[in-house]
């Protein structure tokens, strides 16, 4: 790996580099974790503001970073000032939010779930600052379960704020790329639900490498491992990973693919 990364997939250009020790790996999903370690830069995650990574990871439901970004960007700057951003948002209108974060699609119900949640986190924990510390310095268990009982939060966006916030060890989101990679790689049942594959890898990879295995997992799903072409389908040379790889789903021969569960039904 180069002194000079070619790509930042934390997002954090101040966060400290990682340490991994390749080759040692005690399981199968450790070992994919080191090998992704060698294509990208390796990073430690947490110290982002609680609330503010919150209304990101909303916004990046079921869309693209960059379709969720500029709709984070023109959020902050309507509503970030100098107060506090929970309760500013907290008391947004919602026809003027949704046209705010337009560009992350879905911008009616997102502005719902981000003021509802807003409201919460201002009414329960007094501000986005007391909130921060909650996710900081609770029981990880307890966050979680609380981020789970606000409405329109799922188990990834949960996740994420107790990585990129909390800077939590153990914790490995699972998005569509995570899902997809780990049942077509072997390294969780190909019928395995989000829940279980999020269950299988944190059991399997060393808690100071979750974090990194999620970011990683993802930018290795974004250029080799995709949906409907992966790239073994030109050959054993064209991925990084194909020793490591059951490729469920995928006839190399015909070079089609289907999704890991299915392939396990026939």
């Amino acid at each position: 790996m180069s002194d000079e990364p070619r790509e930042n997939i934390a997002g954090d250009a101040d966060a400290a580099t990682a340490t991994f020790e390749p080759g040692t790996a005690g399981t199968r999903a450790e070992a994919v974790v080191d090998e992704l370690g060698g294509l990208y830069w390796q990073k430690t995650y947490g110290g982002k503001d609680a609330f503010e990574s919150l209304v990101r990871t909303i916004l990046s439901q079921n869309t693209s970073d960059v379709a969720s970004q500029p709709a984070h960007d023109a959020l902050m700057e309507r509503y970030g000032g100098d107060g506090d951003l929970a309760a500013a948002l907290a008391d947004a209108e919602h026809a003027r939010l949704a046209e705010t974060i337009s560009s992350a699609g879905l911008y009616n119900q997102k502005s719902e779930v981000i003021v509802d949640a807003a409201a919460r986190i201002r009414d329960e924990y007094g501000g986005a600052d007391a909130f921060d510390e909650f996710v900081r310095e609770d029981d990880p268990g307890a966050v979680r379960d609380a981020l789970l009982d606000i409405h329109g939060v799922g188990p990834k966006t949960a996740d994420c704020v107790l990585l990129f916030a909390g800077g939590r060890d153990g914790v490995f989101p699972v998005d569509t790329h995570v899902h997809r990679i780990a049942r077509r790689m072997g390294l969780a049942p190909a019928d395995a639900d989000h829940e279980d594959v999020r269950s299988r890898l944190e059991a399997d990879v060393p808690a100071e490498k979750c974090g990194f295995g999620h970011t990683a997992m993802i930018q290795f799903g974004r250029e080799y491992c995709t949906a409907r072409k992966p790239a073994c389908l030109d050959g054993p040379e064209a991925c990084p990973l194909y020793d490591r790889c059951d490729r469920v789903g995928v006839d190399e021969v015909g070079e089609s693919v289907v999704d890991p569960a299915e392939a396990a039904g026939d």
